[in-house]
Parts: structure tokens; sequence; C-alpha cells
């Protein structure tokens, strides 16, 4: 793959071609023969909002693990479009970490917590962060099986360990404000909620819940 600036333009028609025809296959085909996921992560922070808004498209469709920081700042970019597209990018780049049979397993324990089987979540998660204990979503799932079964505390250890190792998992954040709003501690709550929208500012919910509590703990 080429890295040669004057190729950037292309990037550009073919999102505008994406924007035609809503050919996700074709976008992906004419982006990865000529893009690196480095020159990607590089046109993320271009000047022009349009190619931003290309290169973190494919980025979140392309791109491991390593575009998690990339795409962990265009959740801060001016364009709103870039901001959308980080969001959705961000939250499957999380899941592409480690080797094949990580990712199969981290697979089996999203579907567990989608079909509430809970406790079973916890012990396929708990089995792989045996091995691999720096993937923060696999602590991120484990998390939402706990609150899930109104086990706080330990949601909110795991939601701490998943920032430990990813610092821009705003979903941990949001989870550890609404383990702690469980707990009843208004104050930890603020702290991780507000948190999570310094991460992510267009988490709307989020933020209604930082007004609300600010106001509470203000009028106590």
């Amino acid at each position: 793959m080429s890295d040669a600036s004057p190729l950037k333009p292309y990037l550009s028609q073919a999102y505008d071609q994406y924007l035609e025809n809503q050919d996700t296959a074709g976008f992906l085909r004419r982006v990865s023969e000529v893009y690196s996921q480095g020159t990607l992560q590089r046109l993320a922070e271009h000047d022009s909002a349009r190619v931003r808004r290309a290169a973190v498209l494919a980025l979140g469709l392309l791109g491991d693990y390593e575009a998690n920081a990339t795409l962990g700042r265009a959740l801060q970019d001016e364009d709103r479009t870039v901001r959308v597209l980080a969001e959705q990018g961000i939250r499957t780049v999380w899941t592409r970490a480690g080797s094949e049979s990580d990712r199969r397993l981290l697979g089996v324990i999203i579907r567990l917590n989608s079909a509430q089987r809970f406790p079973a979540a916890i012990r396929r998660a708990t089995e792989l962060l045996k091995h691999a204990t720096w993937f923060a979503e696999v602590w991120n799932q484990r998390a939402i099986a706990h609150f899930s079964l109104k086990r706080y505390e330990e949601a909110i250890h795991d939601c701490h360990q998943a920032l430990e190792f990813n610092p821009y998992h705003f979903a941990a954040a949001a989870g550890m404000g609404q383990a702690y709003l469980e707990l009843g501690n208004h104050a930890a709550a603020l702290e991780s909620f507000r948190r999570a929208l310094r991460l992510n500012p267009d988490l709307e919910a989020v933020r209604v819940q930082v007004a609300r509590l600010a106001r509470l703990i203000e009028d106590t």
C-alpha cells in the first residue's frame, strides 16, 4: 500500500462514491488497495473534514485496535459527522484486540450478555482474563454482567480495569457512573459521568445525569 500524499484526494472520492451508493464493500476495497492503516490514522487528523470523515469511517470498518487512540481523539472533533463515525467505529475496534481465539471468545461473551445469561458471561470472561488481562473490552463485558446481577462493587472494579487498559473507553466510565449511582454514591457517580463526557462529549444521556447530579449535590 502506498503512503504517497498525492493519493489523499482519492480518499474523498471513495467517500463520495460510498455516500452515493452505500456500497460498503466497494468503499473498503478501494481504500484498502491504496491506504495503509497508518496513513488512515494520519488522515483522520487532516485539515479537511471530508477527508477526516472518510478516514474515520475506513478505520472503523478496517482498523484493528491500533486505531483506538486515533478514533478516541476523533470523538473530540469539531465536525459532528466525524464524531458520530468515530463513536460507531471505536466500539467495533474495541473488540479487535488479541488473537483470533481471544476475539472469538469475546464474541461469545457479548452474545451471552445479549441473551441475559450473565453468570455464564462472567465465567467465560474470567476464563479469558486469565491470559488476556490487558483486554479492556472483556473487563467491560464482565462489568455489564456484574451490573445486571446487581453486583455493583464488582462492576465498578471491572470498569476501573477497562479504563486502566483503555483510557478512551467512555462506555466503561459511564457504566461505572451508573454503578456508583445504584450504590448511592452521588459524588463518585458524578466524577465518573464527567469522565465519560470528557472522552465522548456527545453522550447526551450522560450529560443529563451530570447536570442532575451536580444540582443534587449542590442542594445537599
